[in-house]
């Protein structure tokens, strides 16, 4: 039987994912206010959850409060340690209106937040509370993109369990608006460059500073216009890019410095999570290989159960 993966039109649905992604960052930096910084700003990610995406737990004062985005009844859902809920309806609100009563119901529950209005990593970024702009939220589009992103949520843990060097959660950025995860050599890395839009250069130095294989996905943007899975290593070893990958599908593109595979590639197959896999784990296999990773101390075989 073939496990479903649901379709995903970016042309169709870009209207919504820019407004979501513009949601997520507002919510993603009151992590960044109230948790120390971690290591490559994994303190900012969200996580995927059965509704939705989750901030987890925060401190504030005496209590500890939660932040989820609920995609089946598309609502904001924040709770408190004491037992507050404040619910924010999703749809038919602009960015500006969502800031507000985000802030607005941290207030009732007495949660001081102090954040930046500008969105990162955004080209012509507007200020969260100047932004009518955006706010074009269609259910069903957001319910295609969370139930594409727990089917890949659990192909991508799958994928991590097989690396027992240092290696993050399987997360989801608010900045770049990907499910990703990354895998790292234990090797110091060159200086990056910098240069993300409205992203502050020591954020990218320190995100980068050790060497690394990443890969995700992303429902679309400009440069790549269709929902696509990547992968890519940071430094770029000689070789890497006319490494064998599999599945067909995918190639390398010299602009973005990635291997891509189109999302569309994956859905239309009857086990989607194989060929995912394949790729997955070919592309890490190019950068460990044309980099000379320590495979033997990096690696293990999958385990289940």
């Amino acid at each position: 039987m073939k496990a479903e993966w649901p379709e995903l039109s970016y042309t169709d649905a870009k209207d919504t994912y820019e407004t979501l992604h513009l949601f997520t960052q507002i919510i993603g930096k009151i992590k960044l206010d109230k948790l120390p910084w971690i290591n490559h700003s994994w303190h900012v990610t969200l996580l995927v959850t059965t509704s939705g995406l989750t901030v987890t737990d925060l401190p504030d004062k005496n209590k500890n409060f939660r932040i989820d985005f609920d995609f089946i009844q598309h609502k904001l859902i924040i709770k408190t340690s004491d037992g507050d809920i404040r619910q924010i309806d999703l749809p038919g609100i602009s960015v500006a209106g969502f800031y507000a009563n985000v802030l607005n119901a941290l207030n009732q529950l007495d949660i001081e937040v102090k954040i930046n209005t500008t969105p990162n990593e955004i080209e012509h970024p507007i200020p969260f509370n100047k932004d009518n702009l955006h706010g074009t939220y269609i259910p069903k589009h957001v319910e295609n993109l969370h139930n594409a992103l727990l089917k890949m949520n659990n192909t991508f843990t799958e994928f991590r369990s097989g690396f027992i060097g240092k290696c993050s959660p399987v997360h989801f950025f608010c900045g770049s608006f990907d499910l990703a995860v990354t895998r790292f050599s234990g090797r110091e890395a060159p200086k990056h460059p910098g240069g993300v839009p409205h992203l502050p250069d020591r954020v990218a130095v320190e995100a980068y500073s050790h060497e690394l294989s990443s890969a995700g996905f992303w429902p679309g943007s400009d440069p790549v216009p269709f929902a696509a899975f990547y992968s890519y290593a940071y430094p770029e070893p000689e070789d890497y890019r006319y490494a064998n990958i599999l599945p067909a599908e995918a190639y390398y593109d010299s602009n973005m410095h990635e291997f891509i595979l189109p999302y569309e590639a994956v859905q239309k197959e009857s086990d989607p999570s194989h060929i995912l896999l394949d790729f997955l784990q070919s592309t890490y296999d190019a950068a460990a290989e044309s980099g000379k990773w320590d495979r033997k101390s990096l690696e293990r075989k999958l385990v289940f159960g």
